[in-house]
């Protein structure tokens, strides 16, 4: 059980560093801070994935970009099926 649980916690912390990431959009400044920067470079990798794939929506003079909308749709699917595939593995050998 204690090993769903950290890799759940995991998820979760992941979670918040993506919202995280979504806040600091709206705050370029804190682009340029310690902690700005350990954000930006652990939500790129995944980020840059769905920005390859949707292009932004261009509104006006500027662009709206959805693909953070789809990128935690996706993140809820990977962590529900991952949590799901480690407790059915977790039951399968007998630690649960």
């Amino acid at each position: 059980m204690a090993i769903l649980d950290i890799v759940a916690l995991l998820f979760r912390l992941y979670w918040y560093i993506l919202i995280a990431r979504i806040i600091m959009s709206w705050v370029p400044s804190l682009y340029h801070t310690k902690f700005g920067e350990t954000v930006y470079n652990l939500t790129e990798p995944y980020l840059s994935m769905f920005r390859g794939f949707i292009p932004p929506i261009s509104l006006g003079g500027g662009y709206l970009d959805v693909s953070p909308i789809i990128a935690f749709l996706a993140y809820h699917f990977i962590q529900v099926g991952a949590l799901s595939i480690i407790r059915w593995i977790l039951i399968t050998i007998g630690f649960m």
